[in-house]
């Protein structure tokens, strides 16, 4: 994966959300304070908002350019995105959100995932007949994984996918994460306030405060371990 940001702005109410950076890790984690424009890139980078300036380019496609006025539509981007609130279809059940992102999986970027490997993967097999109202935290998570897995994206973008879960769960779905990761090669934007999960998952960390990128680097650079113990940032 080659994505690259440059000379992005996004006015915000704020501040605006300003960004130059070419990114190609495995996992790369979007670190910051709540209001600091972690959503609104990954927002802007999904094409649910537009940019004021700048050009967004991913493995050669152009996703969005000010100067020209190119703008991809989101749904044309072949770009997977788990929102905070996990936004299953409440009135289907597992099975059914999951065949509806399959069969607009089948037009996507990626070939060779299937139903039944993302069902065992993420070990919901037992679940698929259940209405998403019965589901616990963490199944719900990893029912919301698998639909954006099942999408054929060339990127997933997760905004605080664990942000609702004790720290139990988190420990419990961050190897789901891993094994997605692994099974079926997806690059992943990954956003938390949460310095244990950036360490657990990410490669590449950007911090943000107030729409800028502040500090970049591998997550053992940026973060070290508290007496706690849980990870803090290190100073500057």
């Amino acid at each position: 994966m080659n994505l690259e940001i440059a000379h992005l702005q996004l006015p915000l109410t704020a501040f605006a959300l300003e960004m130059n950076a070419r990114l190609g890790a495995r996992i790369t984690g979007v670190f910051g304070a709540s209001g600091s424009g972690k959503t609104s890139l990954l927002e802007v980078i999904a094409g649910l908002r537009r940019p004021a300036a700048g050009r967004i380019v991913l493995d050669g496609a152009v996703l969005s350019d000010a100067a020209s006025g190119a703008f991809l539509a989101a749904e044309q981007r072949s770009i997977g995105y788990v929102p905070q609130d996990d936004a299953l279809f409440p009135h289907l059940n597992v099975r059914q959100n999951l065949c509806y992102s399959h069969l607009a999986g089948k037009r996507g970027h990626r070939s060779g995932i299937t139903y039944e490997h993302v069902v065992a993967v993420l070990d919901i097999a037992d679940l698929t007949e259940r209405r998403v109202a019965s589901l616990s935290g963490g199944e719900r998570q990893r029912v919301a994984f698998g639909r954006a897995v099942l999408a054929s994206p060339r990127l997933l973008l997760l905004d605080e996918p664990l942000a609702g879960l004790d720290a139990e769960l988190k420990e419990r779905v961050i190897p789901y994460l891993l094994t997605i990761r692994d099974e079926f090669g997806i690059p992943m934007l990954y956003v938390s306030h949460n310095a244990d999960e950036i360490v657990a998952l990410c490669d590449d960390v950007l911090l943000l405060d107030r729409g800028r990128c502040v500090r970049r680097g591998m997550s053992a650079d940026l973060f070290a371990i508290s007496a706690a113990p849980h990870y803090i940032l290190k100073p500057d």
